[in-house]
């Protein structure tokens, strides 16, 4: 599974860590960047990870950032992107379960690393149910 993954200067440190994780575990990661903790606009690296979500580049796509709002507003312009904000397990769970989210949209400054890696977990591990929720998620 190809996972694409990028962040501003507040989600660099998060991101190099996910990225070694993810690559660990046996995904193959595609790093958008970016490659420092200088200052930086996090919709280059959103877009970046989005347009490889949406041309099917990557299966599933992970960005960072402080609040996690501004890449998720990003990643959302893209046609058939669908990025979620998740604060804790529950909700990365959920957001694959009833929304079939392909982005996961991490709040760094919010959430601990530790926090960070259990969402993405519990969100690349999760599948759709469909049923009711694909009706639900095809009206997006």
């Amino acid at each position: 599974m190809k996972i694409a993954i990028g962040g501003d200067h507040a989600g660099f440190q998060y991101k190099a860590k996910l990225v070694r994780y993810l690559i660990k575990v046996g995904y193959e990661v595609i790093d958008k960047g970016s490659f420092s903790d200088a200052s930086v606009d996090y919709p280059d690296f959103a877009h970046s990870v989005a347009i490889a979500v949406e041309t099917h580049v990557a299966d599933f796509g992970i960005v960072i950032c402080g609040s996690g709002n501004g890449v998720c507003m990003s990643v959302n312009k893209h046609a058939g992107v669908r990025g979620a904000l998740c604060w804790n397990v529950a909700l990365g769970e959920l957001a694959r379960m009833h929304n079939d989210a392909n982005v996961l949209c991490i709040p760094a400054r919010f959430v601990s690393y530790q926090m960070a890696k259990n969402i993405a977990k519990a969100f690349l591990s999760t599948t759709f149910e469909g049923g009711r929720h694909k009706k639900r998620v095809n009206k997006i």
